[in-house]
């Protein structure tokens, strides 16, 4: 059973607002999830990952990150949708979308239909992101899927105390494998890090949305860890709503 969007939050910036689609979970609340897109923006596929985590039992919500450069930006998943994408991400500025993620996180978290914790989970762009807000926020648990910018932040690492669990494609033409294995010998020295190399994948293997990328035997098998992970690290119990909500 799907869940269509049930309203849009507004976050406010110092530069103005931006939107912050929520779905709720058949409950009406739960531990919140915050969802970090992809280039394609707040798209088809993200909101199938939204979808699928309220299914769960989960409050998500997903931050318009493009939102300065043009407001609730999709593409489809496409070669065009692709370079549209691409061009956009090339104007992106991450540092931004960083602290407009952390602003989501904090929104959402306060929520009268979250309880029991809010987790982030970030694909491609959004899994830089993610990892990013790890020192920054009270997350539950972090999931990245093959954010580019992770490699070479491993540093960072040692300032995150939360559960954060890394998905990766061993044939990765973005991310190569040597870079690959840089987060994998990172993690090896850390208590709270776990990482997932589908070897045979490439970019973006769980985006569904996206023939040109999408290998459905990692994506099943990935998600099937995801889904584990947020198990252990943020679990939906069945309580009482909060008052008011």
């Amino acid at each position: 059973m799907t869940a269509p969007v049930q309203r849009i939050e507004k976050v406010s910036t110092p530069d103005g607002d931006f939107d912050l689609p929520l779905w709720l979970p058949e409950a009406g609340h739960g531990p919140g999830i915050l969802v970090i897109q992809e280039i394609y923006g707040v798209s088809a596929y993200i909101r199938s990952v939204a979808e699928d985590l309220a299914a769960l039992g989960y409050v998500v919500a997903a931050p318009d990150l493009f939102w300065r450069l043009e407001p609730n930006y999709q593409a489809a998943h496409d070669e065009e949708g692709l370079n549209r994408s691409l061009a956009m991400n090339a104007r992106f500025d991450v540092a931004r979308g960083v602290d407009d993620a952390q602003l989501a996180f904090e929104h959402l978290a306060a929520l009268p239909e979250v309880q029991g914790g809010v987790g982030i989970i970030g694909f491609c762009l959004g899994g830089s992101i993610a990892y990013f807000l790890g020192p920054r926020t009270d997350a539950a648990a972090i999931l990245s899927f093959y954010g580019s910018d992770v490699p070479g932040q491993t540093a960072l690492l040692a300032q995150i105390s939360v559960p954060i669990q890394f998905h990766f494609g061993g044939s990765d033409p973005f991310i190569p494998r040597d870079q690959v294995a840089q987060v994998e010998q990172a993690v090896s020295g850390s208590g709270n890090a776990e990482i997932h190399v589908e070897e045979e994948a490439g970019h973006a293997f769980h985006n569904r949305k996206a023939p040109m990328f999408h290998q459905p035997g990692p994506a099943a098998r990935a998600w099937e860890r995801a889904e584990a992970f947020l198990a252990r690290h943020l679990p939906v119990r069945h309580s009482a709503p909060k008052a008011g909500s």
